[in-house]
């Protein structure tokens, strides 16, 4: 009796079969086990390539100041007005002492006038009057007016601040030139209304 053994002819695809991993098997399980969920939430997720670095790097250091904060911040007087005044009001009471063209101008249109007038004149008090009282006059009614005007724009000058915004002042040399202005003016005006009543240099007087 022939014991031998045959080998089945399914023999070679069992063993084929044996040699493949088993369908669920760990391993087919770690290839099929790829995340696919997104990020969890409150993870920092990569920015984009194309997103600018900064967003506000090419924004101005005062772009993000409103109207409301822009009003907040007026600006501020440059006082050039009040230096200007103080410089006119010196000016004019250095010219008013030393003699402005102007009342020269007057002075000698008045004494065209009263040479005209000295022809009907009797006495010599009024000859002198006619042809040089009444020029002398004018003259210093003219330079008093600027005294006086330049008087009045340096006390506008010196009273400004005042009135205007709180803890404002003028420059030094501002309050300076307008203080010389007042001295100037108020030295006018003394000097001339003087001479305009002739309480200072009064007209001479003529023997009958």
């Amino acid at each position: 009796m022939d014991t031998t053994k045959t080998a089945s002819p399914t023999a070679p695809e069992a063993d084929a079969a044996e040699d493949q991993p088993a369908a669920g098997t760990p391993a087919e399980a770690e290839d099929t086990a790829a995340p696919t969920t997104a990020p969890a939430a409150g993870t920092d997720a990569p920015a984009p390539a194309d997103a600018p670095a900064d967003a506000h790097a090419d924004e101005e250091p005062g772009d993000d100041l409103d109207d409301d904060e822009a009003d907040a911040f007026p600006e501020r007087p440059t006082g050039v007005g009040s230096a200007a005044s103080a410089i006119t009001a010196a000016g004019l009471g250095l010219i008013a002492l030393s003699g402005s063209w102007v009342a020269r101008v007057i002075g000698e249109r008045q004494t065209l006038i009263g040479q005209i007038e000295s022809a009907n004149a009797t006495t010599a008090k009024e000859k002198i009057a006619a042809l040089y009282g009444d020029a002398w006059h004018m003259t210093a009614l003219v330079n008093g007016l600027l005294s006086a005007l330049a008087l009045l724009l340096a006390a506008v000058v010196l009273a400004a601040p005042a009135f205007g915004a709180p803890g404002r002042v003028h420059p030094a040399w501002v309050r300076s030139v307008s203080w010389a202005a007042v001295a100037l003016g108020v030295l006018g005006v003394l000097l001339f209304g003087l001479m305009y009543f002739d309480l200072l240099v009064p007209l001479p007087t003529a023997a009958e």
